[in-house]
């Protein structure tokens, strides 16, 4: 007689770990699965926005409330920053140039071609991104926790038509406005210093000699790509959010850290393209 099971006979035993060569693979592969999942769903959140965008009606109501939370609401903040970096700017700058070549006639041309070329948008989207990415991030993160975007999946509305779509319109708007203020503000404190410091004429300073159309061109086209970039990567952080609070701090993490390595990316890929195809 066949002697009866006993528990034992029931346990199904866990695979065993990788060893040697195959857990090096994949301990190098799991980061580049991570960034590849990433920029797939950010890719997938632009898509249905500008689907949204184009296809279905717009609550105009709230583009333009978001346009109050997104600008209005960071003048202040954005004119700070970079009045003090327009300062800091000259007042590094001129000390440099009086050692080099002891002329400061041109260093208002220069420094304004710098802020349309490089400053002028990028620091305000990154500033942007710490104010605004987080916000977005943590108000769409706490509906997604509270079960707020279920309750709008069940009644069939689309949380990325209801809440990004006025949030990415809004930002691309004001994003050129801010960046627009950001630069004048920029320029008169940098001014200034020049007056004060080195006594440098501001009808001296204010000297256009080295703009270009293509900087006017480079300027808008980075305003615009961070405009677009800021709300979607918050988007996304947001509504991959879990959990509770730690779920909602978790995704105001990720959505200011993707959307400043995604600042710092495009600007690189825009600059290049102004020097090989605008400024050659």
């Amino acid at each position: 007689m066949a002697n009866p099971r006993t528990d034992d006979d029931y346990v199904v035993e866990a695979p065993a770990e990788p060893e040697g060569f195959a857990s090096v693979l994949g301990a190098i592969g799991d980061p580049f699965v991570f960034v590849g999942t990433e920029i797939l769903n950010i890719f997938k959140v632009f898509f249905l926005t500008v689907f949204y965008v184009v296809r279905r009606p717009v609550r105009w109501s709230e583009v333009l409330r978001q346009c109050f939370e997104i600008g209005n609401r960071s003048v202040v903040f954005i004119a700070l920053v970079l009045g003090f970096l327009g300062m800091i700017l000259i007042y590094q700058s001129g000390f440099q140039a009086q050692r080099i070549v002891g002329d400061l006639q041109l260093l208002g041309a220069l420094y304004m071609q710098m802020l349309f070329r490089e400053f002028g948008p990028t620091i305000t989207a990154l500033m942007l991104a710490t104010r605004v990415g987080t916000g977005i991030a943590a108000e769409i993160g706490s509906m997604v926790v509270t079960e707020q975007v279920d309750a709008l999946r069940l009644n069939n509305a689309d949380p990325v038509q209801y809440l990004v779509v006025p949030r990415f319109l809004a930002s691309v708007v004001m994003t050129l406005v801010l960046s627009t203020l950001a630069i004048v503000v920029a320029y008169f404190s940098g001014m200034y210093v020049a007056f004060v410091v080195f006594g440098v004429n501001p009808q001296t300073f204010h000297n256009t000699t080295f703009m270009l159309w293509g900087d006017l061109i480079i300027f808008t086209l980075k305003a615009l790509a961070y405009g677009i970039t800021v709300p979607i990567i918050a988007a996304e952080a947001g509504l991959s959010a879990f959990g509770g609070s730690e779920g909602v701090g978790w995704a105001t993490t990720k959505a200011v850290v993707n959307a400043s390595l995604a600042i710092t990316f495009l600007d690189f890929l825009l600059s290049g393209f102004g020097y090989f195809f605008l400024f050659s």
